[in-house]
């Protein structure tokens, strides 16, 4: 049986979206070329607010104030990011048998599931609504993480972004993928609201365990 094609990680830590993005256009030539094999960047952003190729995302951005607001290629609409909120961009060769987003999205959102039951929490889908919901303690619907990518020439690029201790009141400077603000929640937030002390949703516990959920979920070997 073939072995699983390598996925190489690299920790970004707290870095500008700029930054980050310019390092994702970066890889994304270098593995089209076959100069790397697939990297999965994680990374925290200090407070920005993006939008992808959504026509209404110009219309979703409320009042940013003081956070910048960044156009990218990705699809998807408005979103915001910022410390405590784990930002994931897998750089990742779709081959023969993989060249389907549709399906590319869903283990995306099947990763993030994975990764959250594992911190006591139920994560599933909406209906034609990309990203990971829960359902909150009064059985509300709300949203921990929201994805967008692009794609060059088979080569995936952009993400997910799972609101782990995330400050939530920015989320209120625009309408997140076009909902209200008060859709969103966060993994912390809604252990704290259950009751659950172990384990705890860290930044640093999350990430492990996203990570591993990733390579299982894109059928790659996590190398560090």
């Amino acid at each position: 049986m073939k072995a699983p094609p390598p996925l190489q990680v690299l920790e970004l830590g707290l870095v500008a979206y700029e930054q980050a993005h310019a390092r994702q256009l970066e890889l994304v030539g270098k593995r089209q070329r076959g100069d790397c094999e697939d990297v999965l960047l994680l990374c925290e952003h200090p407070h920005v607010i993006t939008k992808g190729r959504s026509k209404a995302s110009d219309a979703n951005v409320l009042a940013p104030g003081d956070v910048p607001v960044i156009e990218v290629e990705r699809g998807g609409d408005v979103t915001y990011h910022g410390p405590g909120q784990l930002v994931a961009y897998p750089i990742v060769l779709l081959r023969e048998g993989e060249r389907d987003l549709h399906k590319y999205l869903r283990n995306l959102e099947a990763a993030v599931i994975e990764t959250m039951a594992a911190f006591g929490l139920t994560g599933d889908r909406e209906a034609g609504k990309t990203g990971v919901w829960t359902s909150d303690v009064h059985g509300a619907r709300r949203k921990l993480c929201s994805l967008g990518i692009a794609c060059r020439r088979w080569v995936c690029f952009h993400g997910l972004a799972l609101n782990v201790v995330t400050d939530l009141t920015y989320f209120s400077r625009i309408n997140p993928c076009g909902f209200d603000a008060a859709v969103m929640t966060s993994m912390s937030a809604e252990q704290t609201a259950r009751g659950l002390v172990a384990p705890p949703a860290t930044l640093s516990a999350v990430k492990e365990g996203l990570a591993a959920a990733l390579a299982k979920a894109l059928v790659r070997d996590l190398r560090r």
